[in-house]
């Protein structure tokens, strides 16, 4: 967990200029719908957050693990 936010200050807090909360919101929803949807990790067999999840859970279902 403390990997993911020294990610996201790098990638994200750090980067950006918000006019408001509104705005800071806004950007952050983006930021974690491309984190979970689009940013690929090596470390998950280069996939994204959410492919990886899917994949795993796939692959559990063939060995009946639940």
């Amino acid at each position: 967990m403390e990997n993911f936010f020294g990610i996201m200050k790098s990638e994200f807090l750090y980067r950006e200029t918000f006019r408001n909360l509104k705005e800071f919101n806004r950007k952050l929803e983006e930021y974690m719908d491309y984190y979970n949807h689009l940013r690929i990790k090596s470390t998950l067999g280069k996939k994204s957050p959410v492919e990886y999840r899917l994949h795993t859970q796939r692959m559990n279902q063939k060995v009946g693990v639940q």
